[in-house]
């Protein structure tokens, strides 16, 4: 009583977002985690081998707990080592060959000494998914084979005939590898079978990052440390896109200091070799659709990045015309984090995204896949359908301090989650044919407008 229903709503959806967030953690908290864990087993336990396993390895946005399988001939004195690393603060179970403890952090984390013939067996066993698994299995069964986390044996008898790699499982089916990434079964056994899997996109593939800021606005590093800090992760370009004046909160950039920085970028420019800043923001795109600066502001710019920072509660028609109307502009290139959501704190807001990248296929403008861990935006299913529609991608991290360069490679893992190549990338191109496109994406609007 006394509560309005739209409170009490909120309320529900709080708790609602609560629940799921306990129950599963962002990959960027686990995924850190998990590495930690596999150093230390290194230094501290007699091991021969040690893979992550699970979610993880298949890069999902979420995780539930941690897998780590091993090979070692001396499991006890593993499990003995595993159970005292100094993250530990409850041990749920500590057997000779399979151990399971609490972290700190409230992480369950699973270690499994595994015989070195069967490895691969229980690397693919243990990485899922669930029903992958079982349509393998199922394939096995037909072949008059039998699989398990044991080994691939024939049948009848129990033969075994592989086990000690994944591909001698997978080649036992008269399959191919199949990335870890795609296992989900949506398709990729029988992409397999046909010979049509994806050559999935590296994080070597990646030649800069299209979305990055600097203390212009709400970044922590000037111009120069940010294109030391590229230049080291072996990139070729950035596009630095500071926010703009509506974006307040973020020091956001009016029509005169957008003006002032294009004039500094132009400067750094000239005095570098091998390298290349883009002229970019990252405009904000109002309630109304329309953008923060004039068209006119933005006519001196590589790259004009779009996004919604506000109007979250609005419904699914307005923020839907919202992006299409900063497709339609042709001033913009990329749509930045589309969906809003921030995981397990924000869900995603509203939105027709069919009819957004219908949109953006036919005007040639990007959809952002964000490499920050708390959005993953767009997500797995989001950039297949991205795809469906011919719409490019770029994967972008976002970055406000150099440290979070290292976060593309959570872009890449939800990108070849999403089936995504090479050619699909933007950010995979040399400078020259990026300009080329994004220009030529200018130019169509203008044409269809």
């Amino acid at each position: 009583p006394g509560i309005q229903k739209k409170t009490e709503e909120n309320i529900l959806s709080g708790i609602a977002l609560l629940k799921k967030k306990s129950e599963r953690t962002p990959l960027g908290r686990v995924l850190p985690l998990a590495e930690d864990i596999v150093r230390r087993m290194k230094d501290a336990a007699p091991l021969d081998r040690i893979e992550v396993a699970g979610s993880i390895r298949r890069g999902k946005d979420t995780v539930k707990d941690i897998d780590i399988l091993t090979t070692s001939r001396e499991p006890q004195a593993v499990m003995d080592a595993f159970v005292k690393l100094p993250l530990v603060s409850r041990v749920l179970a500590h057997g000779p060959t399979k151990s399971s403890v609490i972290t700190e952090d409230g992480i369950q984390v699973d270690l499994r000494v595994v015989e070195e013939g069967a490895f691969g067996a229980a690397l693919a066993y243990f990485t899922g998914s669930k029903q992958h698994n079982i349509k393998l299995r199922e394939m096995a069964v037909r072949a008059g084979l039998k699989i398990n986390e044991y080994g691939v044996f024939k049948e009848p008898g129990g033969k075994k005939i592989g086990g000690k790699t994944e591909e001698e499982m997978y080649k036992a089916l008269k399959l191919p590898w199949i990335p870890p990434e795609l296992r989900e079964d949506t398709g990729e056994i029988e992409a397999a079978a046909a010979g049509t899997l994806p050559v999935l996109v590296t994080l070597e593939d990646i030649r800069g990052d299209l979305h990055v800021h600097t203390k212009w606005s709400d970044g922590s590093h000037d111009l120069d440390t940010i294109v030391q800090a590229a230049r080291k992760k072996g990139y070729q370009y950035i596009a630095v896109t500071d926010h703009t004046k509506g974006l307040g909160i973020a020091h956001g950039l009016d029509e005169k200091r957008l003006a002032e920085e294009i004039k500094a970028i132009d400067e750094a420019n000239r005095k570098l070799t091998g390298f290349t800043i883009l002229k970019g923001t990252e405009i904000d795109i109002r309630a109304d659709g329309r953008l923060d600066l004039p068209d006119e502001a933005l006519s001196g710019l590589d790259i004009v990045v779009a996004s919604v920072h506000s109007g979250f509660k609005q419904t699914q028609e307005q923020i839907t015309k919202r992006l299409i109307a900063a497709i339609r502009n042709p001033c913009v290139s990329v749509i930045a984090h589309p969906t809003g959501r921030l995981i397990g704190e924000r869900d995603a807001y509203a939105v027709d995204l069919d009819a957004v990248l219908r949109e953006a296929g036919k005007f040639g403008v990007a959809m952002e896949v964000n490499a920050y861990p708390l959005r993953l935006d767009l997500n797995d299913l989001h950039i297949k359908m991205a795809k469906e529609y011919g719409v490019p991608l770029v994967i972008s991290t976002d970055t406000h301090v150099t440290d979070q360069f290292d976060f593309m490679a959570y872009g890449v893992s939800v990108a070849r989650r999403g089936w995504v190549e090479k050619k699909d990338v933007l950010n995979t191109l040399e400078i020259e044919r990026l300009v080329k496109r994004l220009r030529t994406c200018r130019s169509k609007k203008t044409r269809q407008r």
